[in-house]
Formats: C-alpha cells, sequence, structure tokens
C-alpha cells in the first residue's frame, strides 16, 4: 500500500464528503455530515470483509457515495424511467469526483481508470473490483441502512420485502453470502427471520 497518496486521497474524499449540509447520527450519538459517515461505514466494512483489498478498491468504496446530495432525485422524473435515469447520472458523477481527487493525490492514470470503473459499476459479475464495491455496499445496506428503509417503507407487503431482500442478495458474490451468514456482519435483529426466509435454499 503507497500509505502517503493512500491518505492523501482518503482525506481529499473526506473532505468532500463534509460538505454534506444533511446529518445523520453515528453510533457514539454525534451528528456526522450522512454522506462522510456513510463513507466510514463502507471503510470499515472493507476492512472488516476483505482487509487485503489495495488502494483502488478501498478509495472506491469509500468514494461510492461521494457528494451524493448533488444530484437530487428531486431532478429527474419521479417514474421508474426517470429513477434510472438518476441513477445513471449518479454512476457519472460519482466516478468522475472519484478519479479526479484520485489523480489529484497523485494516482497514476491505471489506478484512476480502476476507481472509475468501480464507482461507476462497471462490468459487474465480471470486473473484480466493481463486485468488490458491490459486495461492500450491500453488506453495508444490511448492517447498517436496511432497518431504516424498512422504516420508510412499512407499508411493504412481506412478499416485496423478500424480493427486495433476494435482489440484493442475487447481486452478492458467493463470498459475500459467507461473510453475511457468517456472524461476522450485524443483521438488523427485527428482520433476521425475514432476511433467513428470503435467502433460505
Amino acid at each position: 500500500m503507497t500509505s502517503s497518496l493512500f491518505d492523501r486521497a482518503a482525506a481529499l474524499i473526506d473532505a468532500a464528503n463534509a460538505e454534506d449540509p444533511r446529518q445523520d447520527v453515528d453510533a457514539d450519538g454525534k451528528s456526522v455530515p450522512r454522506e462522510l459517515l456513510y463513507g466510514q461505514r463502507m471503510n470499515d466494512m472493507i476492512a472488516r470483509y476483505a482487509p487485503e483489498a489495495d488502494d483502488a478498491i478501498r478509495l472506491a468504496v469509500r468514494a461510492q457515495h461521494i457528494q451524493r446530495w448533488k444530484t437530487p432525485r428531486e431532478n429527474y422524473p419521479m417514474t421508474r424511467d426517470g429513477y434510472l435515469q438518476w441513477r445513471t447520472g449518479l454512476y457519472k458523477f460519482h466516478a468522475e469526483t472519484a478519479g479526479r481527487l484520485a489523480r489529484e493525490a497523485g494516482y497514476d492514470d491505471a489506478t484512476v481508470e480502476r476507481i472509475h470503473q468501480a464507482v461507476g459499476k462497471r462490468g459487474l459479475k465480471v470486473n473484480p473490483d466493481t463486485q468488490m464495491l458491490e459486495d461492500v455496499t450491500d453488506l453495508c445496506f444490511i448492517e447498517h441502512y436496511m432497518l431504516e428503509f424498512a422504516g420508510k417503507h412499512g407499508e411493504y407487503s412481506e412478499e416485496k420485502w423478500l424480493d427486495i431482500v433476494r435482489k440484493t442478495w442475487k447481486k452478492m458474490s458467493e463470498r459475500a453470502h459467507a461473510f453475511a451468514l457468517s456472524g461476522q456482519l450485524k443483521l438488523p435483529e427485527p428482520l433476521v427471520p425475514l432476511i433467513t426466509k428470503a435467502v433460505s435454499g
């Protein structure tokens, strides 16, 4: 690991996310800019899930949601097509921003391109970097955000929830499945029966 380069790039990513005007509460009850906290949680997850990961994927994971508030959902039609346009726009924005900051920190073109490809969600299931980012994203969602999501969408039927969990599970690698079920992931306790039912068999 080129620690000085990594530290410089990580600091740039964190500084960009620290500008988020929205706040979330961390494990200690402190108010933290939302995307800064998300980046910290993603960084913690990859350290637990794939401690061998190199600089490129660790930075891609940290920058997964970089400055997301600058591309609000409300800027797109509130339709399925509008949602897909928003997601595509986000991937492009996140990838370009992450790549630019990595280059500013001093990384070479090959590393910047790997970060750009992973954050842009290019080649899921065939690009190992993109798959690693997807795994960490889904594991972080399950541990930190699934219960909150359930609270916002309490009107969903059990079948709808099973579908959401199964779709998330399908995007994950076998390694991520094993990690999630090994006891190393803190599953949201109220949703454990639902998760178990969704992934059984």
